[in-house]
């Protein structure tokens, strides 16, 4: 039984391939087939489970747990999600402006003045690009893109964000631009 400090979510098992024990999982790495290259996977009820075999499939990848040897056994799998410890993962294969969704909850948004907006709660992808949940004492919590425009500094040593709210859609712009018709000339 393995209790994890800092838990990333790896993986979410879906339903059994084939007869011989295979899962079909959702892997939510870079590069699905590296699923098993980060060390034993852990459940929160405690279990481990070591890749034998990953192949690709179309938006996910078939595994091979060590001890799971047929359909029965691996459709008692489906939904489980799988973690990693935080540690587990490379930080000198990061580019300066890459980071880990884990590493960046927790983060407190400010803007220049100082002003803040509350600690990023989640991170999310719905398709259209990242989006960062933030939520404040006694507020909603509230949605903003994940971009260069909207946040604009990271300072993991820190603990802050340093955001445009403006661009980030949580406030108005003070002075909206003036809307002057075009002016066509009649003959």
């Amino acid at each position: 039984m393995t209790k994890l400090e800092n838990p990333v979510l790896m993986a979410t098992i879906g339903g059994a391939q084939g007869l011989r024990g295979e899962v079909r999982a959702k892997a939510y790495t870079a590069d699905p087939t590296a699923l098993g290259d980060y060390g034993k996977l852990h459940s929160m009820d405690g279990r481990s489970f070591e890749v034998l075999e990953i192949r690709e499939m179309k938006n996910m990848v078939a595994v091979r747990f060590r001890g799971i040897n047929d359909r029965n056994a691996a459709e008692a799998l489906n939904g489980l999600e799988l973690y990693i410890e935080r540690e587990n993962l490379p930080d000198e294969e990061l580019e300066d402006d890459e980071f880990y969704y884990a590493d960046l909850e927790g983060l407190e948004a400010r803007d220049d003045k100082g002003v803040s907006y509350g600690t990023v709660t989640g991170v999310f992808d719905f398709g259209a690009g990242d989006l960062l949940e933030l939520k404040g004492p006694g507020k909603r919590p509230v949605l903003i893109p994940f971009s260069e425009a909207s946040v604009l500094e990271i300072d993991l040593e820190a603990g802050t964000l340093l955001i445009d709210p403006l661009a980030a859609g949580l406030i108005d712009d003070p002075e909206p631009p003036k809307f002057t018709p075009d002016k066509a000339k009649k003959k």
